[in-house]
């Protein structure tokens, strides 16, 4: 549903498609529909969004956005991304309200996943 002056996709920058589409299926579950050979969509990743073709990344280094996943259970959401071929940026942590990692996508976008659950 569309929410008046709410976000309502989001886009990502991405090196290699392919690879983003086969990392963020295996390790999320997202489906993707491609519009033409330098956009991909995505769906079922709690918002809509897309990878558009490029070299540049985005990473809180500089400066950029981190969308943070929320998780059950970090250590097994960590082994998921890891099989799927994601890097960890940052191990678990404390924070304030919960604990949390980094980790890259093959195309090295930053995100976070975090969790209130202690285990």
């Amino acid at each position: 549903m569309n929410e008046h002056e709410k976000i309502n996709y989001v886009e990502f920058p991405a090196k290699d498609l392919e690879a983003t589409k086969a990392f963020f299926t295996t390790a999320f579950g997202w489906s993707f529909v491609d519009y033409g050979p330098e956009y991909t969509a995505f769906q079922n990743g709690g918002m809509d969004g897309g990878f558009f073709k490029s070299d540049l990344n985005t990473s809180t280094e500089i400066g950029g956005a981190l969308i943070v996943f929320y998780s059950k259970d970090l250590k097994q959401t960590q082994t998921k991304i890891e099989k799927a071929g994601g890097s960890i940026i940052k191990p678990i942590f404390s924070f304030p309200g919960g604990r949390r990692f980094h980790f890259g996508d093959p195309n090295g976008n930053e995100y976070a996943v975090w969790s209130d659950v202690s285990a």
